[in-house]
């Protein structure tokens, strides 16, 4: 299985990257990380490791798309970026998912111009594990893709978020629900409320209406569905308890469970090749973890479960 990566993204690029490449290499011998970037700079990192230019197969990428750029702005200009470059190769079919920690809107834009969104989805969108206090694991979308939403949209993530759930991560029959202020129907602004009635005909989920943000962490639902610009704040705020607890020396085996870095990224739900986001500030452990979901998107068939979906 060939993984590329965008060897160029992240705030520790390309060291990181190349070091999570080596090591997930040597945890799945089924893989093929394939390195998109400058390939001076992803060739000294191997010296620096003590390997081989030849240890990684790696693809010369000149320009680099930066985080602060504007996104559909950088992929229109920069054709020879790592990012493009492989969007190419994925589009060709010459590797069968692609990865990468740089800039987030690139990563979505380049996917929709390249690979494309799947026929008969209005908006692609990201995810987010929810770590349950059970022990099990939840998803949460869109957490940033979409800031705004339009009712027909919310109903087609939780389709996307359900097929997710059960394939990637082995919820039988997941529940899903949609995020409001209060668990009855004509609770929550005008787009819940107009979003309610088609989640509730949708005999394509299982449906168990409305939650609350406390619900976020219990076994109510297994798929929770908002607009992107409530689902980032949700995932931000995640963040900011996870780690001014862990600077307060706080250790607990559930606050553990909201690490980013034992699950690496989400996949961009609804275009045509896998596709895996990982945050900017991703070191080595991290990439690993993104190589491993990357493996069981490709390996679950998710893309052509979500095509026969819709």
């Amino acid at each position: 299985m060939r993984i590329g990566i965008d060897a160029m993204g992240g705030d520790f690029a390309p060291l990181e990257a190349v070091k999570g490449s080596i090591e997930a290499k040597k945890q799945m011998q089924d893989i093929v990380p394939v390195l998109f970037g400058q390939k001076d700079k992803i060739v000294d990192c191997l010296k620096e490791l003590g390997y081989p230019e030849n240890a990684l197969e790696i693809v010369h990428a000149e320009e680099v798309i930066e985080m602060g750029e504007h996104a559909t702005k950088a992929i229109s200009h920069k054709k020879n970026s790592s990012i493009n470059v492989a969007y190419r190769y994925l589009a060709e079919n010459q590797i069968e998912a692609f990865i990468g920690a740089g800039n987030t809107g690139a990563m979505l834009v380049g996917s929709i111009f390249s690979v494309k969104a799947i026929e008969g989805v209005l908006r692609p969108t990201i995810a987010s594990v929810l770590p349950k206090v059970s022990g099990g694991f939840g998803v949460l979308l869109d957490v940033g893709a979409n800031a705004d939403c339009k009712p027909e949209v919310l109903n087609q993530f939780a389709i996307l978020g359900s097929l997710y759930a059960q394939h990637v991560y082995g919820i039988d029959n997941p529940k899903v629900a949609l995020l409001s202020i209060g668990e009855e129907k004509e609770k929550g602004n005008l787009l819940i409320q107009a979003s309610y009635p088609l989640l509730e005909m949708n005999d394509r989920i299982n449906f168990v209406g409305n939650v609350e943000g406390r619900d976020l962490f219990n076994d109510k639902a297994d798929v929770i569905i908002c607009d992107g610009y409530t689902g980032n704040i949700i995932l931000k705020l995640c963040e900011g308890f996870y780690y001014n607890l862990s600077k307060m020396g706080v250790k607990n085996d559930y606050l553990d469970r909201f690490n980013f870095k034992q699950y690496g990224g989400t996949a961009i739900l609804g275009v045509n090749e896998p596709v895996i986001i990982g945050h900017g500030i991703s070191k080595s452990e991290t990439f690993v973890s993104m190589y491993k979901l990357a493996k069981d998107v490709v390996s679950s068939q998710l893309i052509d479960k979500i095509k026969q979906s819709f």
